[in-house]
Formats: structure tokens, C-alpha cells, sequence
């Protein structure tokens, strides 16, 4: 299916309505700590530890030694040193980032064209409740396609997940996960065959904007349309809930092209830094 045509778009007034919502979303689960051009954001509870980004509003150059102070910070916490934020938006950072001693890696931003017409449903995808039983298994499974990434066929497969889902069972992850969807503030998609998550995603909205996440298929499951499945449930989901800006990081250019195929357009480059590899 061909993407669909263009519509205009207001990309710096998205680029700010998505400045707000990456300040916004962490706040539900996670305090915030002020370093002045940066705000560190640390999560409270189970789940995926969160990071730092420029702080809105704030006047003058981000330098290296407030980079430095957040990661000094994020060590005394023993989180990531994880930085995330927009080119566009915040040009100069890189340079202190940089500076500093962390890589960055770049990924196209990119938002739903609200004239996408929606795609079908597929057999293998449903929406999750709070009370799901698979809902652990489902967050389980991104995880394995995390720790193999590209759009590849690899070798992790059933048996690997299987006992990933046994060795996280009580991590307190699906708990988190259940109140937040109840509470509105998440949606869970996942594509099942015999029982078991071969890819899942989520989004989590704030007000109008929502922002499809942790969107990963199982390496031996690759190659058949399942993210797509995956990321057009939760489309239609946010959709059918009001959302009017719908937008997502892409790992790289080949998965931007699957995303563009749903509608999805690219407004800038997220860029996330971290220290670099051994």
C-alpha cells in the first residue's frame, strides 16, 4: 500500500505542542529535578528508568558542566546517563553533550498525518485491558527485540521469551502498567499466536498528544507485518480516544518507511545520548 498523500502541516507548532508533552508525560510516574537548562526526570516504581532534557523555557546555552552535573546525578541514583530531546528544537545541546563524553544517536521524528486513512484490523492483534493475563507476557516480549535490534530475522525466539516471561514474573512491571491503562494514561497492543506475545507496543497520552512506544517484535517473528499490526491498533486506539496528534521515534530509516506507510511524517530528529560503548 502506497503512503498516503501529503496535507499540510503546522511542523513548528507540532514541534512545541510535542516539546510539552515530552515535559508533561514523564510526570505521572516519575519526580523532576531542576538543574537549571536541564530537568532530570526520575522514574518512581517499576519500569523503564527515564532521563534527562532540556528544560522548557529555559534561557541561555546548555553548557557542558550542567551535562556533567546531571550525569554526576544520574550515577549517585544509579540510573542511565540518558539525555533525550529535539535537534530542531534545541540545537546547541548536542555540542554539550558531546562535550561531556556521551554519543548521540539520531531517529527520525515523525506524526501521524491526521488524513492517514486507517488501517484494517489484523487477526492476530487486540488492544489489552488492565485485567489481561497475557498483559506481562506482552511487556516482556519488546525487551528480547530491544537486545537484538534492526528489522532482521534472528534466532531469539519462543523458547528464549518463554523463559524471559518466568524470569521477569513479579517484577511489578504488569502492575504499573495495569494502573496506568486504567487510569487512561497508557494502551497496550500486542499480536498473539498460540498463547504467547511475538510483538507489542504501547502509546500514553496527555490530553490531545499521545506517543507510541516500545513498539518491538520478537526477532524470530520478524518480517511479517506484525509491528505494523501492532502500531496500527494503537493508532486506531488513540484515534477512537480523541487523540489529535499521534507521533513516534523511529530506530532507524528502514522502520521510518514501515511507519510512513501507515501516515506517519517526519517533523525533525529525536536524539537520545548516552555513554558510548565499551
Amino acid at each position: 500500500m502506497n503512503p498516503p498523500s501529503p496535507s499540510p502541516l503546522d511542523v513548528p507548532g507540532t514541534l512545541g505542542a510535542l516539546e510539552r508533552y515530552y515535559d508533561a508525560a514523564p510526570r505521572s510516574s516519575a519526580r523532576a529535578e531542576d538543574f537549571g537548562p536541564l530537568t532530570l526526570f526520575v522514574r518512581e516504581g517499576a519500569g523503564w528508568p527515564y532521563y534527562a532534557r532540556p528544560t522548557p523555557g529555559a534561557s541561555g546555552p546548555v553548557s557542558a558542566a550542567d551535562v556533567d552535573a546531571v550525569r554526576a546525578r544520574q550515577r549517585e541514583l544509579g540510573a542511565p546517563e540518558a539525555f533525550e530531546w529535539v535537534a530542531e528544537v534545541s540545537p546547541g545541546l548536542r555540542a554539550a553533550v558531546e562535550e561531556s563524553g556521551l554519543a548521540v544517536h539520531e531517529h527520525p521524528l515523525m506524526v501521524l498525518d491526521p488524513a492517514a486513512p486507517p488501517a484494517g484490523p489484523h487477526p492476530l492483534v487486540r488492544v489489552l485491558d488492565a485485567a489481561d493475563p497475557l498483559l506481562h507476557a506482552a511487556l516482556v516480549a519488546p525487551q528480547l527485540a530491544f537486545a537484538a535490534p534492526g528489522t532482521g530475522v534472528g534466532p531469539t525466539g519462543r523458547a528464549e521469551l518463554t523463559a524471559a516471561i518466568t524470569a521477569h514474573a513479579g517484577d511489578g512491571r504488569a502492575g504499573q502498567v495495569a494502573e496506568r491503562i486504567r487510569a487512561g494514561r497508557t494502551a497496550v497492543a500486542a499480536a498473539f499466536e498460540d498463547g504467547l506475545p511475538l510483538c507489542s507496543g504501547m502509546h500514553n497520552p496527555v490530553g490531545p498528544v499521545t506517543e507510541i512506544v516500545a513498539v518491538g517484535t520478537l526477532p524470530a517473528a520478524r518480517r511479517r507485518g506484525l509491528a505494523r499490526a501492532v502500531t496500527a491498533a494503537l493508532v486506531a486506539d488513540a484515534r477512537a480516544a480523541g487523540a489529535t496528534t499521534v507521533f513516534l521515534s523511529a530506530g532507524d530509516a528502514d522502520v521510518a518507511r514501515m511507519y510512513a506507510s501507515l501516515g506517519f511524517r517526519p517533523v525533525g530528529t529525536a536524539l537520545i545520548a548516552e555513554p558510548a560503548a565499551a
